[in-house]
């Protein structure tokens, strides 16, 4: 296989492996921005929530079990090219670590130097759609219905802060990405090499294993900025000043166990949509190398 037939390798199979993501794991991502961005109850006021199964059943009970897909087309819409750039991204980090000699196993600091890069690669698509897919996704919070779908949103947008507005919260963006992508891709490969065999690839279960520790461990790294980013992009204009006035309203307001409010359902999420996304990787890997074998 050439070195350009290897790259569109891992750029379409991760594409598929993304959306894979999206269908499996956005109801719980819902859910997750929803606690993330849910009022602050005034005094002797209930919580809008109590957590996560409460989200789910109000959301449920008030909007159909479709609400719990609100904003989907966003990151439907944006996550195949995310996927595929994040894939394409780390076999290009990995290729620009390997010496002379091609057939070096890298060592698990280059694999996740290899996913910190990839991280850097997706932004530019990721950060717009994720403005997008929050603010659909907290209209309800709200009680407004400002936005009919992804398309509209984007145009109000532009609209009212130009490109400047779609791209609010890149920096979070950059700054959840970056080291969560290394931790992921190291996750993944690290177990999937160890539960190898004479180097052949692992089957299904070892693969469903690997990616869905992947999910987790990223998240774990990508939960604070995640919080941090939702509320900036979420906000009305005007509400912070930066990503460090967010930081410290949150502080104060809540303390430091808000950084990870909504971890319920992103750990519930994690496991089986990462593991749905690296089956449909290597599912496509795996047909890509039948059909050059077989052409």
């Amino acid at each position: 296989m050439t070195e350009t037939s290897h790259y569109i390798e891992s750029f379409v199979s991760g594409g598929v492996g993304g959306v894979c993501t999206v269908v499996v794991g956005h109801p719980l991502d819902t859910i997750k921005v929803r606690l993330q961005t849910s009022p602050i109850p005034k005094p002797g006021e209930s919580p809008l929530y109590k957590g996560t199964w409460d989200c789910a059943k109000k959301t449920v009970a008030k909007e159909g079990f479709r609400g719990l897909y609100k904003g989907m087309g966003a990151p439907l819409t944006g996550v195949a090219p995310v996927f595929a750039i994040s894939f394409l991204g780390y076999g290009l980090g990995k290729d620009l670590q390997k010496n002379k000699n091609q057939d070096d196993e890298l060592t698990l600091i280059q694999l996740f130097n290899a996913g910190a890069f990839s991280g850097i690669f997706t932004t530019s698509i990721l950060a717009p759609g994720e403005r997008i897919k929050c603010l659909l996704q907290v209209q309800h919070n709200q009680g407004t219905s400002t936005y009919n779908g992804p398309v509209d949103c984007a145009k109000k947008l532009y609209k009212q802060g130009g490109i400047r507005s779609i791209y609010k919260g890149t920096g979070l963006t950059l700054l959840r990405d970056i080291p969560a992508s290394g931790v992921y891709f190291l996750t993944y490969d690290g177990l999937k090499r160890y539960m190898s065999k004479d180097n052949q690839p692992p089957g299904i279960l070892p693969t469903i294993f690997a990616g869905g520790c992947a999910g987790i461990t990223n998240w774990i790294v990508a939960m604070p900025p995640d919080v941090l980013k939702s509320r900036f992009q979420a906000a009305p204009e005007g509400t912070y000043k930066g990503i460090g006035d967010v930081f410290k309203v949150l502080m104060r307001q809540e303390g430091p166990f808000a950084l990870y409010k909504g971890f319920v359902p992103v750990m519930l999420r994690a496991f089986p949509a990462n593991a749905a996304c690296f089956v449909g990787f290597e599912l496509s890997v795996r047909l890509f190398k039948w059909a050059s074998s077989n052409l």
